[in-house]
């Protein structure tokens, strides 16, 4: 009995088997709960704008070579911009009996234009054709994650910049270690930010290759031109091994792995702004919006921003994971798998898109409290290697300066003062050819203007580097 003779029972929720797209070699239909667990379309239909460019651009290569007839180009160019149409207003009608957003978009064309939508899927497969629907998805991901960095960089230049000259405590082992200014602190994350732009942009580069035409492994025996839809789509070239270019999701990976790394800087910044808006540091204070209060405390702000930012980090490592888990053991070549690629991608492009959105508003909105941080840095002896360094100046050896700064710490600890607290007489007690000019080295405005080369924590070259970084984000506008 073939198909097309299938018992009653042969017809799956009004998809015949006879008219799925495998349904040749089957004589009885898939089972209700096999359906549900191998459908993708309940996620990957957000590809459908991707899939019907690439549909798109494979007819008019098709056309262009002489395999398909420009009556059916027409039709299909047709068609297509009705589905767009109602999968952007939202009456598209989707169908779990067709599996993926391919099949449910070849079927609805079908209807509209007829046999023209039959021959759409001459020399391609779903398994090239859902690749190329990825790396247009990734491709624009990516150019709106890069925009986003943007915002993100120039909002901490701007904190930067508002705040070059503001001391606070620096930390080593969050102790108090030597001070700096919240304007090179705030720095700091900007050349992170910049990192991952940089690592986002380069794997654009291996995103940006055109799998189709590899068809389902194999490549195809008609007389296709994959510059032709590669030009069309927009990519750099195509990938060079049809095996390859349908089985590897290693760009994907990639794209996760930075991905990765944006949310743990992200969440770095944002263990420090839960540790400065606690009353232990009083550093600074968040606006509102980005805040939550407590149900059962009326006096509690809570920085919920950050503290999901910290955990969303973990979301998006575990993704990460998955995919490389997902790979690890695939044989050439496409396995179904990969299917599972999607949803740990497209939940890492949704978090990390969300994330820097309200991120850079965030930190516009970020209140300093310079007194208090200030106050902060002139605990915990922070001046320390300031007062080892004057010494080593005059003469003394460095590890001899150490030892005898040291002492003098143990001694103003013990009277419960700074460094700067010690009269000349008691310093003499430790380094004994120290002169008045000492307590110089000792303010916590000399310990920072003194750090005046390229990269240190001066206010001058906080402004500096400011400076740098709106030029290369004004060159990248």
């Amino acid at each position: 009995m073939n198909s097309d003779q299938a018992p009653s029972g042969a017809q799956a929720a009004g998809v015949p088997v006879s008219q799925k797209a495998w349904s040749g070699r089957f004589s009885e239909p898939v089972d209700e709960r096999v359906k549900r667990f191998t459908a993708s379309v309940f996620f990957d239909k957000r590809l459908a704008v991707f899939d019907i460019e690439g549909s798109l651009a494979h007819a008019a290569m098709l056309a262009a070579v002489g395999v398909l007839g420009e009556s059916d180009l027409a039709d299909i160019r047709r068609g297509m911009e009705q589905i767009r149409a109602e999968v952007e207003n939202g009456t598209f009608e989707w169908s779990v009996d067709l599996e993926d957003v391919h099949l449910n978009i070849e079927r609805r064309l079908t209807e509209l234009v007829g046999d023209a939508g039959k021959r759409l899927h001459t020399g391609r497969s779903r398994n090239d054709q859902v690749a190329t629907d990825i790396r247009l998805f990734l491709r624009d991901a990516i150019d709106r994650i890069v925009a986003l960095l943007g915002d993100l960089r120039r909002a901490l230049v701007d904190l930067a910049d508002a705040h070059a000259d503001v001391i606070m405590p620096g930390f080593t082992h969050l102790q108090v270690a030597q001070p700096v200014t919240f304007g090179h602190h705030m720095m700091a994350y900007y050349e992170m930010a910049t990192r991952d732009t940089e690592r986002l942009l380069d794997c654009r580069k291996r995103v940006n290759r055109l799998p189709l035409g590899a068809a389902a492994l194999a490549g195809t025996s008609y007389p296709i031109d994959r510059a032709h839809v590669a030009r069309a789509l927009g990519f750099d070239g195509v990938c060079e091994n049809s095996l390859d270019a349908v089985s590897d999701r290693d760009f994907a990976i990639e794209f996760t792995s930075g991905a990765a790394l944006v949310m743990t800087h992200l969440s770095r910044l944002s263990e420090e702004l839960i540790l400065w808006m606690s009353p232990r540091f009083g550093f600074i204070e968040l606006p509102d919006r980005f805040c939550t209060g407590s149900s059962i405390m009326p006096q509690k702000k809570n920085p919920d921003v950050p503290e999901l930012v910290r955990g969303k980090t973990g979301r998006v490592n575990g993704h990460l994971v998955a995919l490389l888990t997902l790979m690890k053991a695939q044989p050439l070549a496409y396995n179904k798998d990969n299917q599972e690629d999607k949803e740990p991608l497209f939940d890492t492009v949704d978090t990390l898109v969300d994330t820097l959105a309200i991120y850079a508003e965030m930190l516009r909105g970020v209140r300093v409290d310079a007194a208090r941080m200030r106050e902060a840095a002139a605990e915990g002896f922070a001046t320390a290697t300031d007062l080892a360094d004057y010494l080593v100046k005059r003469g003394m050896p460095f590890r001899e300066a150490h030892e005898a700064v040291a002492r003098a710490v143990r001694e103003a600890a013990a009277r419960g003062v700074d460094l700067s607290g010690l009269s000349l007489e008691t310093i003499r007690t430790f380094v004994p050819d120290a002169g008045p000019e000492v307590f110089e080295v000792l303010t916590l405005d000399g310990s920072t203007a003194s750090r005046a080369h390229r990269g240190g924590t001066a206010p001058s070259q906080v402004r500096q580097a400011v400076e740098r970084a709106r030029r290369e984000l004004a060159g990248n506008a």
